[in-house]
């Protein structure tokens, strides 16, 4: 299916459910290794089992095709964006940019929040860079070896 395709094609945002679990572990494999490593299979598991609070899916014709959250800071200010994953099959066609827009709306519905951030890897860090987010940080290594960390803050264009 390609993006003209997915233009007339009803697209579905919404939370997540404990019944969409093994389908987004599933997606998360065939991800792995080109955007994430092996060893976060149990991270992003643990994560819908005990971590989650605003996560959404993304469904074309009942398939999940993408997925991703929001966590906050305890201070109450500052929102993250968290566990972004695509099917391989649909990255480059919009899926991943409408799931973000759609969380950066949900977080500015927030009055208390003054700062968005995400921390993702080297292979990920320019799809956040086209849409607002500027590096501050990068650790080498530090997901796992050859997957760096990168950390951005949320820079919207005025």
């Amino acid at each position: 299916m390609e993006l003209e395709d997915l233009k007339s094609i009803d697209i579905q945002i919404r939370p997540y459910e404990n019944k969409d679990k093994e389908m987004l572990l599933d997606l998360l494999r065939l991800n792995i290794p080109t955007y994430f490593h092996p060893n976060e299979l149990e991270d992003l598991a643990n994560y819908l089992d005990k971590e989650i609070e605003d996560y959404f899916v993304l469904a074309v014709n009942s398939n999940l095709l993408a997925s991703g959250g929001i966590n906050y800071d305890e201070d109450g200010h500052t929102a993250k964006i968290s566990w972004d994953i695509v099917h391989p099959e649909y990255h480059k066609q919009g899926l991943g940019s409408r799931l973000l827009i759609h969380r950066l709306a949900c977080i500015r519905s927030k009055p208390s929040i003054k700062k968005i951030t995400v921390r993702t890897s080297q292979f990920a860090d320019q799809f956040y860079g086209k849409h607002g987010f500027q590096e501050f940080d990068r650790q080498k290594n530090y997901w796992a070896e050859d997957y760096d960390l990168v950390s951005m803050e949320f820079q919207p264009i005025i």
